[in-house]
Order: C-alpha cells, then structure tokens, then sequence
C-alpha cells in the first residue's frame, strides 16, 4: 500500500491551488481531490466548513483490523490538511450501483445547512443520501443558464433538487417548470426557491413522470426557449411506468424535449453514464455541439465525470 505521506502531500498540493481560486469565484463547496493516486480511491469534496469524503468501491480485500487503521490514517490526514476537526469530516462508503440507489437513504441522520455558488444559496445535506443535494460538476452549466435565462421559458427535466432553475430564475427567466418525479427531491426543490425568494407562481414545481409530462406538455402547446435535461443513467423507481436507460431511452426524450422547443431555442442535454454514446439519429436530426470541457470544472478537470451538449433545431 502507498504511503499514506504521498496521499497527505496530494492533499497540500490541491486545498492550496483550489481554495484560492474557489474563494476567487465565490464557490463554498467545491472538490478537493478525486482518486488522484489509485491507491486512496476517494473523493473529497468541501461544503463551507464541512467535507464530504466518500470512499469508491475498487473490489480490494483487506482484512478488517488493517483496513480500519488505514482508514484512521486517512481521516487523520484530511483532518491535518484541511484543519478541520473529525466531527466536520463526513465519510461514506459509495458502492458499485445501479438504478435509484444513489438516491437512497443511508441511515444517518443529520441536519441540512447551506452553501453559497455564485450569488445563489442551496440547501445540502452530507448525511441523509449518497447525494448531497447539489451536484458540483454542473457548476459551469448552471452558470451558464443563469447567464442566459434573462425572458426565457425554462424548462427543468429530471430535476432533482432545482438547482438550475434557481439560476434560470435568478437570472431573470419570464418562468419556469421544474419537473421531477420524487416527491423528497421536489421539497428540497422549494426549500431552495425560499432560499433565494423565488415565486412558486412564476417558477412553477411539478411532480410528473418526464416520459408522460413531455406527452402532456405537447398536447397543451408548451413551448420553452432553453431547457435542461441531466437524466440518471437508470432508474428503476416504482411510480414510472417503465425503466429508464438512459443509453437506450436518450433518442425519445431527447425528440420529445425537441418538441417543447422553441424554434431558435437551445437545450442542454447531460448525463454521468461513462460508456454513454449520442444516438447517431440526434446528430442527424439537430444542430448538436459537444460542450463536455467547457462543462467540466476546473476541480473536475481530468475527471469523465460527464458529457454534456447543445442540442438546437436545424436552421430553417
């Protein structure tokens, strides 16, 4: 096993570059290192005045008294580094998975606080889910969106905890639906919306499943001029009606986001499945750029943490 000094070093290295320049952008919660030596397969991310460290699953086999030491060691080098105390480090094991588990509970309780990204301010919660509630590699796209949502109808598809339609809707969208089918996650929608005195009249929460609202929202002749769809890559949930793949589904929500889609409007279209590939019938059908590098944030930087593109009508 590497030293645990190399490990600490990493650590300097990186709190020492990325804090300057998250303090530079006004960015509370930001990552600080992501299995950058094989050997320490984490990642560590700092929320404010607290850090998420999550464990990867890698298959190694150690024995249980040796992995423990190994694992205080690592703790006590996070806890040096950073100065943080034991009881600011958050620590969850991510295992291998599939469908809605990385939604799931974990069994911990523990009270939600908030962090602040570029002018806005989120809820977040590093113990309840393996997800805390805001997914740091969107950064750059959220900002983007809040650049360019002034009039704009905004469409939000799998929304999970509405993060960008706080930008859309802080950066002047004339409204927005926000769609999403958990109600958990819809909640933590509105608490944010408070967060950042949004009006729910205006910026509309809906609970639907996306396959169904994108047949409903074309039968009553919504239109919207900039939408955002970041699906998971599988989701076995009980209220859809079906499984979503997202390798396999992406063609027909994709059309059917299209569809919603103003005729010079522009849909940003992402997701985290690493062997993803764009159907080749999109690229026929649409003006489609892949945006990936200029999605992935500089402490993402390196990292496949996801593809993203502008997907736009062919030009009359």
């Amino acid at each position: 096993m590497t030293d645990i000094t190399s490990f600490a070093n990493r650590l300097g290295k990186n709190i020492k570059h990325y804090l300057k320049w998250a303090r530079r952008n006004g960015i509370e919660a930001w990552r600080m290192y992501d299995r950058d030596i094989p050997q320490f397969p984490f990642a560590i991310d700092i929320y404010g005045d607290q850090i998420h460290l999550q464990e990867y699953d890698t298959g190694w086999l150690m024995q249980p008294e040796a992995y423990e030491a190994w694992l205080a060691e690592v703790l006590e080098a996070v806890a040096f580094v950073t100065g943080f105390t034991p009881a600011q480090i958050h620590f969850k094991r991510r295992e291998r998975q599939k469908g809605l588990q990385q939604y799931e509970k974990t069994g911990k309780e523990g009270g939600d606080f908030t962090i602040g990204e570029n002018g806005r301010r989120f809820w977040v919660n590093l113990y309840k889910y393996l997800d805390t509630g805001l997914f740091l590699d969107h950064r750059n796209t959220r900002k983007k969106v809040g650049e360019t949502a002034g009039g704009k109808r905004f469409l939000n598809l799998f929304a999970y905890t509405g993060s960008f339609s706080v930008y859309a809707a802080t950066g002047g969208a004339a409204g927005s639906e926000t769609v999403d089918l958990s109600n958990t996650y819809l909640d933590w929608a509105r608490r944010n919306f408070e967060l950042n005195g949004i009006n729910t009249e205006q910026h509309r929460i809906v609970r639907a499943d996306v396959f169904q609202y994108l047949q409903t929202a074309q039968a009553e002749g919504k239109t919207f001029d900039l939408i955002v769809m970041d699906p998971p890559s599988f989701s076995n949930s009980k209220k859809m009606l079906d499984i979503l793949d997202i390798q396999r589904d992406h063609p027909k929500l994709i059309d059917g986001a299209m569809r919603l889609l103003a005729s010079d409007g522009l849909m940003y279209f992402s997701n985290n499945l690493r062997s993803f590939e764009l159907d080749g019938g999109i690229t026929e059908r649409y003006r489609v750029k892949d945006i990936s590098k200029q999605s992935v944030p500089e402490d993402f930087r390196n990292k496949k943490i996801h593809q993203c593109w502008e997907i736009r009508h062919q030009a009359v």
